[in-house]
């Protein structure tokens, strides 16, 4: 594994733990010779874990579409910043940059942004990991609700069983080590009868 994507909030949340594992996180990734590739953004979680990275003697590579950087929220002591037209071609480039994706705390666009790779994942356009940090059970009440889209049939149960959870990056990541990538979701279950 070479690279981590890492989807977190833009704001550090209200509990200190989730600035402490985004400090972690960035730290651990540099500090295994990996890349992190993030979304570019100098504050919140977003900040504190490209800062980390860079203070471990890490590489760390921001995709950020060019409104953003024009509100001045760009880190500029990145390694790389890749600016893109979009939010679309930023995810795509995202993806093509890592071979996992790791989700710490963060509001809609981290959700928006880590679901989607799920279902690129689940489609078969990739068989990279995705994995939460569940942080002070950040993720729980969202787990629940995975997990009721299995109970209702709205999704195979492999499909679920594929996001890692843990309490660390450093377990998430040690997870994404011996991932195998489920059956791409047209080949293992029937096609839906309409």
């Amino acid at each position: 594994m070479n690279s981590i994507c890492v989807y977190c909030g833009s704001s550090p949340g209200t509990d200190p733990a989730f600035l402490a594992e985004a400090v972690a996180c960035g730290t651990l990734i540099a500090r295994a010779g990996m890349t992190l590739v993030y979304g570019g953004g100098k504050v919140g979680l977003m900040g504190a874990v490209a800062d980390a990275a860079l203070a471990a003697g890490g590489r760390v590579v921001g995709v950020m579409p060019e409104h953003l950087v024009s509100q001045e929220i760009a880190h500029r002591g990145l390694t790389e910043l890749r600016v893109v037209a979009s939010m679309h071609e930023r995810k795509q480039a995202m993806e093509e940059l890592s071979d996992g994706f790791l989700c710490l705390p963060g509001g809609p666009g981290t959700f928006e942004e880590i679901f989607e790779q799920w279902t690129w994942a689940l489609l078969g356009v990739h068989a990279k990991p995705c994995g939460f940090v569940n942080v002070g059970g950040y993720y729980d009440l969202m787990r629940a609700t995975i997990q009721q889209m299995a109970d209702k049939g709205f999704i195979a149960q492999p499909y679920v069983d594929m996001l890692i959870y843990a309490d660390s990056a450093a377990e998430v990541i040690q997870q994404f080590r011996s991932y195998v990538a489920p059956a791409p979701k047209w080949t293992l279950t029937a096609a839906p009868k309409f």
